[in-house]
């Protein structure tokens, strides 16, 4: 199982506001990690170090050498669709190539294996018969596919995926977390959600942010699990009765 991030005693945030402090998370080739904790905790500093998108402020993010392709990490990022402009001039197709453009300003345009690609996937997400639609003619769940194929297609070894059932169907939701599932068989992911109910099926362990960071091995919703939050969570448990569990708190 071989080490592809080491995160060690990171502290993250902008200007004077510290927002995570002393992280420590170690994402190994199999791993697949669910995200949570409250809104404001930290879960997309997170992402963003990762990403390169903000500097640590202390600590270090060390990625192995098999995440590296030239200076360029090999991580595909899908993220929440209401960060997405739809009014932008873009087709399908334009935004799964999009996914390979850090590498082609190294290498110029893109080639006829880089389009082979992209259609692939797209064919796989079941979008490809409206790869020449623009991007604000689509639906939630198109655009997550479409979202999907552009963090695929640059062959990452890493997958962050920041609350991807966001502003999707229901059907759509299921498919997602299936085909993670399978991805996962070649590639570790990062999954940011609030949804516990749903994501315990599918994540093999837990990192529960809120300043700091805690991590969970294994998928159960423990107790200890939900204190780690400091707040009481809602679970909604998916079955033949669908019922909701809220932890015990004071007002």
């Amino acid at each position: 199982m071989e080490s592809l991030v080491d995160i060690r005693n990171l502290s993250a945030g902008y200007g004077q506001n510290i927002v995570l402090q002393e992280v420590n998370l170690l994402i190994h080739s199999n791993d697949f990690i669910g995200v949570i904790g409250p809104n404001g905790g930290g879960k997309t500093t997170l992402l963003k170090a990762i990403l390169g998108l903000i500097p640590p402020l202390a600590g270090e993010i060390i990625f192995a050498d098999s995440m590296t392709a030239g200076n360029i990490h090999r991580i595909g990022y899908l993220p929440q669709i209401n960060n997405i402009d739809r009014k932008f001039p873009v087709t399908v197709f334009d935004v799964v190539r999009s996914g390979l453009m850090s590498r082609k300003r190294l290498i110029g345009r893109y080639s006829a294996e880089d389009n082979e690609r992209s259609n692939l996937l797209m064919d796989e997400m079941g979008i490809f018969s409206i790869r020449d639609k623009a991007i604000g003619e689509l639906s939630g769940g198109q655009i997550q596919r479409a979202l999907l194929c552009r963090a695929l297609v640059n062959n990452p070894r890493l997958l962050i995926l920041d609350e991807p059932n966001t502003y999707v169907d229901n059907r759509f939701e299921r498919e997602l977390y299936e085909k993670l599932k399978v991805l996962n068989e070649k590639l570790a992911i990062l999954l940011v959600s609030h949804d516990l109910g749903t994501i315990s099926t599918y994540v093999k362990s837990y990192a529960c942010v809120n300043s700091s960071l805690h991590y969970h091995s294994g998928n159960a919703v423990t107790p200890e699990l939900l204190k780690s939050y400091e707040c009481p969570i809602q679970i909604i448990s998916h079955g033949d009765i669908p019922h909701t569990v809220l932890h015990n708190h004071n007002h």
